[in-house]
């Protein structure tokens, strides 16, 4: 894996289209290491069990659930899918051209965030925005979207997400 330097002045154009895994060199210094989601099938992996002692008291929905594609984490619920700009399904793209076809959700508990807010290239109007990698396994899997009077709401990429039909 590729290790990178950037300087804390983050700007969309360098992540938007990779994994990413932050690691705080010092005060003023970060680390990143960039991957790109694999192409294996999920079919010839084990998965990942529970480890001992973790609560088993929020059964997923299985039906309803939304994993992350790389590892099988559940980042969402298609019951957690909200209208923005008048529609759920967005397709736009980011300075270099990269589309990205995304769905807008009101939470997703497994996602992890990196980097400050920003509204720079922010593709809804008085919204800043903050990297969404998946918790488990730090794939990039979309953005969180936070405005000034308090409101948020993830942009999840959806070809990054898989229903447990699809895997299954």
């Amino acid at each position: 894996m590729r290790t990178t330097r950037i300087s804390t002045a983050i700007t969309q154009e360098a992540l938007c289209p990779w994994t990413i895994r932050a690691v705080k060199a010092s005060d003023r210094d970060f680390s990143y290491r960039f991957r790109s989601p694999s192409r294996r099938r999920r079919g010839d992996e084990a998965t990942s069990q529970p480890l001992a002692g973790e609560a088993d008291d929020k059964k997923p929905q299985p039906e309803n659930d939304l994993l992350c594609r790389e590892c099988l984490h559940v980042i969402t619920s298609l019951a957690e899918s909200i209208a923005v700009g008048g529609s759920h399904r967005h397709t736009f793209a980011n300075p270099q051209g990269i589309l990205f076809e995304i769905g807008c959700f009101r939470s997703a508990p497994g996602c992890g965030y990196i980097g400050p807010a920003t509204d720079e290239w922010s593709w809804f109007s008085g919204f800043q925005w903050k990297i969404a990698v998946c918790a488990a396994c730090s794939t990039h899997l979309g953005w969180l979207y936070l405005s000034g009077g308090g409101d948020t709401f993830h942009g999840l990429i959806l070809n990054r997400l898989i229903s447990p039909q699809e895997w299954s």
